[in-house]
């Protein structure tokens, strides 16, 4: 008799993606209140087509003016910013990622989003930006452990976390272990409900640039670069940012491997995939881990279509109890629904 497929193959019909309804950012950018969070933002607006206001969105430097606007008046970030060089991330795109991580929760929790300091939930790879943390902390309520390798990064993220008054809700570790992602990070008394990561994209500097360049065309910018002069990398962003061997395919399967061996401390797992063409690996790759649901959420930016994955090797029985129970107590120091201590394998 053939072999029933795994329930991780699974994967759900392909669905049209936009912003999420929750998301703030549905719509033309009304420039007039965010120049009025962001007064340096004025000086990067430009006449749109339709001759309204916008940014040229191939300028780091009007991206980043653009995101203090949106966080100071949307969210109530007061301060924001990132060293020169580093990733600047289109915040509509990062926050629809965590509305659809709410909603995984919530349907394990009857409908209802747990919100509250309550709900942990860990970063891989937080960057200078520290967008996720600052983000989910002020759409739910959220806490967070980030992690990182460049050190640099991480003191340009201590410096936004300061600068919200957030050092209580947000911590950040170093990764000293550059091949690993959860391994040195997650400790032994750590509960998270939620891992979440934006993966390099790329397998090597020149993928990087070469992706910036198209970049740059789907936005209009400069078509070349001049004779000798590396390229610009759209939104900046560092090497460990950008690249990594093997690529985003080969990031993603090395998170599936490491996630069984902390999946008594996880509840959802999840990564952003970039690439359409690895979602076919990545779900044999989750068959093969013994994960016992597997989701696949739909994502759009204006004509960016993106996804994340996520997955969890709990029993939706397993997955209620944990989150019916988790304002009762810090989740650090209690045992998993299901398991007599923690560490131990989940049915």
């Amino acid at each position: 008799m053939p072999t029933p497929p795994h329930p991780a193959t699974r994967r759900p019909a392909p669905v049209a993606a936009r912003l999420h309804p929750r998301n703030r950012h549905q719509g033309r950018y009304d420039m007039a209140r965010l120049v009025a969070a962001n007064p340096a933002l004025r000086t990067h607006l430009r006449r749109a087509p339709d001759g309204g206001q916008s940014i040229d969105f191939s300028d780091p430097l009007a991206v980043r003016e653009l995101n203090r606007a949106l966080l100071a008046s949307d969210y109530g970030i007061a301060r924001w910013d990132i060293p020169a060089g580093y990733l600047c991330p289109p915040v509509p795109g990062r926050v629809d990622y965590l509305h659809g991580l709410a909603d995984l929760l919530a349907a394990d929790a009857g409908g209802a989003i747990p919100r509250g300091p309550g709900v942990r939930v860990l970063d891989i790879g937080v960057g200078a930006n520290c967008i996720y943390p600052l983000l989910g902390q002020a759409e739910y309520g959220w806490s967070f452990v980030a992690s990182d390798i460049d050190g640099a990064a991480l003191r340009s993220a201590a410096v936004n976390v300061r600068g919200n008054g957030l050092e209580g809700l947000i911590e950040l570790r170093l990764q000293h272990a550059r091949g690993s992602l959860f391994a040195g990070v997650v400790q032994a008394q750590d509960r998270f409900h939620l891992t979440l990561c934006n993966p390099p994209f790329h397998a090597s500097a020149r993928e990087a640039a070469q992706g910036s360049q198209r970049k740059l065309r789907n936005l209009g910018g400069d078509k070349s670069t001049p004779r000798g002069k590396p390229p610009l990398l759209n939104f900046g962003g560092q090497a460990n940012e950008l690249w990594c061997t093997g690529g985003e395919a080969s990031f993603l399967r090395r998170m599936i491997r490491e996630s069984v061996d902390v999946q008594a401390q996880v509840l959802w797992f999840s990564a952003l995939v970039a690439k359409r063409e690895h979602l076919a690996d990545i779900h044999r790759q989750l068959a093969r881990s013994g994960a016992l649901d597997v989701r696949e959420v739909a994502m759009a930016q204006g004509s960016k279509q993106s996804r994340f994955v996520a997955w969890t090797f709990h029993p939706a029985a397993h997955r209620t109890r944990w989150l019916a129970g988790y304002e009762r107590a810090p989740l650090e120091h209690r045992p998993l629904p299901g398991h007599d201590a923690p560490g131990e394998q989940g049915a």
